[in-house]
């Protein structure tokens, strides 16, 4: 396993003993950080691009310029004198999602999944009152979870309804699904489920499940937890592996519209399953992290390799890049 390689570094190990440790993971494909900044990240995206990302109003505002499918924009909340407005006018919706529009890590976002003769309540059951909701929206105007603590808007939107066939691999939240895309091609994806230990929400530092997609087919081909490797859902004991994700060529056609939309060549687009809509863009990441190589239990660089030496990549469709990438990194049974 990858992970039992990347758990050595951290030990204290002979010239010697880091140097094969180093071969080895070298051997696997693994994407380092460093490599990653400056390789990928320094080299593929301006950094006038970076707002389109960073700011999530932006992206969306994007998106729907460019008629991508992303969750219905219910208010905008960018100055403290509409916030009280705002709360009123949600009781009357039957869900929404807040999130800060300079917000990472899933920081500052509060889910209400019900809404009952004026009642918030969380996915857990947990009732909130105007006050916590008007707290909640002031604390984003001030910055509490911005980048760099920038004073910042709040957004919210409308909820998201899982895919039934989706809910018993998830806790509570709903699942997303990451595809790193390189130069307009998808190069790796995997799913985040939520568990009680991560508090409902697919954070996997927080202790969500990383599950590695098949690009070839969407479905499971590995999936750890606290990076070590699970078959069982915690919390539903649902089967990791008998996972498989419906219209998934619809999903990698959405992450290469990403690119297009936003020119950035190193490109982490996070999507969603929704009910009622199919494919839908959450948002994207300019930086995304690397964990998505132990939930896959293979390394991102010879993929990235393989793109950079296909000189016909930046003449193909996004139709063309999908085939691309189902042919050349999916695993396929012997």
């Amino acid at each position: 396993m990858i992970v039992t390689l990347l758990k050595r570094c951290y030990r204290a190990l002979t010239f010697a003993q880091w140097r094969e440790t180093s071969k080895q993971l070298q051997s696997k494909g693994i994407l380092g950080m460093n490599r990653r900044n400056v390789g990928y990240i320094s080299r593929y995206n301006s950094r006038d691009l970076f707002p389109l990302v960073d700011n999530k109003l932006l992206t969306k505002n994007l998106a729907i310029e460019h008629r991508l499918t992303v969750p219905e924009l219910l208010h905008v909340v960018s100055i403290q004198h509409q916030v009280n407005g705002v709360v009123n006018a949600l009781k009357k919706e039957q869900g929404f999602c807040i999130k800060p529009a300079k917000g990472s890590g899933g920081k500052g976002i509060l889910v209400v999944t019900k809404v009952e003769s004026g009642v918030f309540q969380k996915s857990n059951g947990q009732i909130i009152t105007d006050l916590d909701v008007q707290r909640h929206l002031s604390n984003i105007l001030a910055g509490l979870f911005s980048l760099g603590g920038a004073t910042d808007v709040a957004m919210v939107e409308a909820l998201m309804v899982v895919d039934p066939r989706l809910t018993r691999y998830s806790f509570e939240g709903v699942p997303d699904i990451r595809v790193i895309v390189f130069c307009g091609v998808p190069v790796m994806a995997m799913l985040r489920l939520a568990c009680k230990a991560s508090h409902g929400k697919a954070n996997l530092h927080q202790g969500a499940i990383g599950v590695g997609i098949n690009l070839a087919n969407g479905c499971a081909i590995n999936a750890v937890q606290h990076d070590l490797p699970v078959t069982l859902h915690p919390d539903t004991k649902a089967q990791l592996m008998e996972l498989q994700l419906d219209n998934w060529r619809g999903f990698l056609e959405l992450a290469c519209a990403c690119y297009d939309m936003t020119g950035l060549g190193y490109l982490g687009v996070d999507l969603v399953m929704d009910a009622n809509h199919g494919p839908t863009m959450l948002e994207l990441n300019a930086r995304p992290g690397l964990s998505i190589q132990i939930a896959n239990n293979t390394g991102l660089l010879t993929r990235l390799q393989l793109v950079e030496s296909t000189k016909k990549i930046s003449r193909m469709t996004a139709s063309e890049r999908v085939d691309f990438a189902m042919k050349h990194f999916g695993v396929f049974e012997p």
